[in-house]
């Protein structure tokens, strides 16, 4: 199954992370990647699939980290020297062995998710593979949404 049908058989968010965390890290050539979820103002790290645990299950403040930049600005982080980007902060990468990175903001116009990928070498993070990071994002946005929908049609109104 491709990563586009994994993504629309999702029927929760849950699946949506799981279709992800499985797919992503394969479809850009990453050592690891991260799928973080916007969470009443704090970045929460819900999946990742790396060779070296990263930060799941952590939260950290929109404000001070990458991923919540990423979501704060609804704008593609791409940083091949993670060492030489304002956006990228120091201490959580101290103990990491990353040293390139793109994260991607999910959803607009208020991104609710961002999904990052890591490389523990320096690359060239090239056009194209932005492009297929912002393709997946944009298609998890949408089965976001779809589900939003579905659940926001589901609610049953009284009568009047």
């Amino acid at each position: 199954m491709t990563t586009y049908e994994r993504l629309v058989a999702a029927q929760t968010l849950d699946g949506v992370v799981t279709a992800l965390r499985q797919t992503a890290r394969r479809v850009l050539g990453s050592d690891g990647i991260a799928v973080v979820l916007r969470d009443n103002g704090f970045s929460h790290y819900v999946a990742e699939d790396a060779i070296q645990p990263l930060w799941r299950g952590q939260r950290f403040p929109l404000e001070t980290c990458v991923s919540g930049w990423a979501m704060l600005n609804n704008e593609t982080v791409v940083a091949e020297d993670i060492r030489r980007d304002p956006r990228v902060p120091v201490l959580p990468y101290q103990n990491k062995a990353i040293c390139s990175l793109l994260m991607v903001p999910i959803g607009s116009p208020e991104p609710i998710a961002a999904l990052g990928a890591y490389w523990c070498a320096m690359v060239h993070i090239h056009d194209d593979l932005v492009a297929r990071a912002e393709a997946l994002a944009h298609q998890a946005a949408t089965v976001i949404a779809r589900i939003q929908r579905s659940d926001m049609n589901q609610i049953c109104y009284p009568e009047m």
